[in-house]
């Protein structure tokens, strides 16, 4: 749905997206991770049009972004981190006015509104005033507004930027039903715990490169190298010690109580074995499951000398 291929786009000597390449199909939420500065916004910019590389190209959905704006348009919605609104016109009314930008007869522009309003839960909200909104309230009408025309792609700049809790938890609410629909979506963010429940996909951007991008679980086990094993034992806590201690897949061990935590830098095949040692061991394990490393610790691993540049929430 999404191809970038080779980006390169410099400010003066400045060079904002190095050589970057990324690859979205239909259906991933790919989140892009990075240090302010990293070239997030600037390669969302250019994918949505509003901004040409210096070099690269960009494909939506086949089609070459630079050669073919206006059909790409067409095919995307983008949200950016700072957007605008028309303070004098009611919500439906702002819809509307969207609507007729893509070229919608009335009919549709009317059907579309209600669906999108009740999608991001403002249909209640439909003759009040955009300037009488909460700030969440906007940026779910932003979300809506760049639906308007039912495209197959959205890239959202921080769409959660700001949010409180509440709005925050909406916000992935209907960004997880707009996956179920079939949408494929660029986002970013800062909220790193939030993407990492939210995103099949994550891409770490650092001084315009594109450091890692894979899927998230696949990112996190190859920068820190293991996953940590939790396992809780009815009793015979040193013999569950001296078992994994001869495995050679685990490392690093913490014990509390009945609770061990375990380095494990093991596949599937190595995790089911394991289990099965300290079972044939006369192990009594009531609990044992695997904890991925969070984002945030894959972030400041590779992020690593950056520090004055992050803003992390």
């Amino acid at each position: 749905m999404l191809k970038i291929e080779d980006l390169v786009k410099t400010y003066g000597r400045f060079t904002a997206v190095d050589h970057l390449n990324l690859e979205l199909t239909q259906g991933n939420i790919y989140g892009f991770v990075g240090p302010n500065g990293a070239g997030k916004t600037t390669t969302m910019r250019i994918a949505a049009t509003l901004m040409r590389a210096d070099s690269g190209n960009v494909w939506v959905d086949g089609i070459n972004a630079a050669e073919h704006p206006v059909e790409v348009r067409g095919r995307l919605g983008y949200m950016p981190d700072f957007f605008g609104v028309y303070d004098n016109l009611k919500v439906s009314e702002y819809m509307d006015f969207y609507g007729s930008c893509y070229g919608l007869s009335r009919q549709e522009r009317m059907m579309r509104t209600g669906e999108l309003l009740e999608l991001v839960e403002l249909q209640k909200k439909k003759d009040n005033y955009v300037d009488s909104l909460s700030r969440g309230m906007k940026q779910r009408l932003c979300l809506a507004r760049s639906l308007i025309h039912n495209p197959g792609l959205l890239i959202l700049d921080e769409p959660a930027s700001g949010m409180d809790p509440r709005a925050r938890i909406e916000m992935k609410g209907i960004l997880r039903t707009l996956k179920e629909m079939g949408k494929t979506i660029l986002i970013s963010s800062h909220i790193l715990p939030e993407l990492a429940e939210l995103c099949t996909h994550i891409g770490i951007i650092e001084k315009g490169k594109m450091v890692y991008s894979g899927e998230v679980g696949d990112i996190m086990r190859r920068i820190t190298g293991k996953t940590w094993l939790k396992i809780e034992v009815l009793s015979d806590v040193e013999k569950a010690v001296r078992i994994l201690r001869e495995q050679p897949s685990t490392g690093e061990m913490q014990v509390e109580g009945q609770t061990l935590e375990v380095g494990f830098s093991g596949g599937e095949e190595d995790l089911a074995e394991l289990l099965h040692i300290l079972v044939a061991g006369e192990v009594s394990v009531i609990s044992y499951a695997r904890e991925e490393s969070s984002l945030e610790e894959v972030f400041m691993e590779v992020t690593k000398g950056y520090e004055d540049d992050l803003e992390v929430e």
